[in-house]
């Protein structure tokens, strides 16, 4: 377990748990682009390819929704590890 100390902050840097949250939003991000891809195949054999295009753009707008959590907590390591 390694702490990083700044001025006001310190970080705790706890790789195995950090390794299982970053399993567990890969499997997320994987499993909703299989279920977009499933669904736009559909639909755009359908015919429907307006609607294909928009569950297509939905489901990167969900992912990078579950995203930005992630992006922020590495965001405020960087800036905590080099003192910004």
């Amino acid at each position: 377990m390694r702490v990083y100390r700044n001025h006001n902050t310190s970080v705790v840097d706890k790789r195995k748990e950090n390794a299982v949250l970053d399993i567990g939003i890969i499997l997320k991000v994987a499993g909703v682009g299989i279920l977009v891809s499933a669904a736009a195949q559909i639909l755009s054999k359908s015919g429907r390819d307006e609607q294909s295009m928009l569950v297509t753009i939905a489901g990167i707008i969900v992912v990078l929704i579950m995203l930005v959590g992630e992006i922020e907590k590495l965001f405020e390591l960087v800036c905590s590890v080099f003192g910004f």
